[in-house]
């Protein structure tokens, strides 16, 4: 069975593209057959994969509005079990175009239909906004990873995404599920920091993951090398990270009932 996990929040620089790309890459170097969906029209997780976005021909776009098959927009990657569906600028017209469209919302859902089989893992990157492009990756996923930044306020955004993903699950995606929140540019030697984790643990017991993303230059670095954190370097201690946050996902996956959590 195929785990489709959108990594959203809509909130921006809470390193969801980061999350994104070196999850991907953490769960197919586990020998997890995984592909990244890039679904943020800014093409970020696309290019922090090293790929020459002016160099394609047609992306996300053209097979959310049916113009290309998915299995052909798929893009091999230097990890022999990771591959990326990119995404270009081109992708902001996706709600001009699906307006009138009654399966508008489901755009997404429907193109991965036919290549879902061939995967361990889905991992969606979403834009930081609540758009129909958000709404379409809620729609196709299983759960939803929030990654949470250790900064002032980061609560507050929390509970606007919460009821955002109650309206999804009431209307369009009754199964969707919270995989879990991620804790990142954690500074351990601040005391905002571990504030912040232990009022979301206090507020969200049993879905903070134990993993914490710190801040490390590294890890800011890898994008622009278009390389994720484990092939620029595996030492680090955001590779590390990672490593350990897809063994988290993976435990979660193989136990029953899962980590998996529902907030009604």
């Amino acid at each position: 069975m195929t785990n489709k996990i959108c990594i959203t929040n809509q909130k921006g620089g809470v390193g969801k593209t980061t999350t994104a790309i070196n999850l991907a890459a953490s769960l197919a170097v586990a020998e997890k057959k995984t592909l990244l969906v890039d679904c943020d029209p800014q093409g970020n997780a696309t290019t922090g994969m090293g790929v020459d976005k002016s160099q394609l021909q047609q992306t996300l776009y053209h097979g959310m509005i049916g113009e290309a098959r998915a299995e052909n927009l798929l893009l091999n990657t230097p990890i022999d079990t990771l591959k990326v569906l990119p995404a270009r600028v081109e992708l902001i017209g996706f709600e001009v175009e699906m307006m009138d469209r009654a399966e508008r919302n489901m755009a997404l859902k429907t193109m991965l239909t036919a290549i879902e089989p061939d995967f361990d893992y889905i991992i969606i990157d979403c834009p930081p906004s609540l758009s129909l492009l958000t709404v379409n990756a809620l729609a196709a996923a299983d759960a939803m990873l929030i990654p949470l930044q250790c900064e002032f306020y980061a609560l507050e955004g929390l509970g606007q995404l919460l009821d955002t993903y109650k309206r999804i699950r009431k209307r369009i995606n009754p199964h969707l599920s919270i995989a879990g929140i991620l804790l990142t540019m954690f500074d351990k030697r601040t005391n905002l920091a571990r504030q912040v984790a232990d009022e979301a643990n206090q507020h969200f017991p049993n879905i903070v993951y134990k993993t914490k993303i710190p801040r490390n230059v590294r890890l800011g670095e890898a994008p622009s090398f278009g390389k994720p954190i484990l092939l620029y370097d595996a030492m680090s201690p955001g590779a590390r990270s990672y490593i350990q946050l897809a063994g988290e996902i993976l435990d979660g996956h193989s136990s029953a009932p899962g980590r998996s959590t529902r907030i009604h």
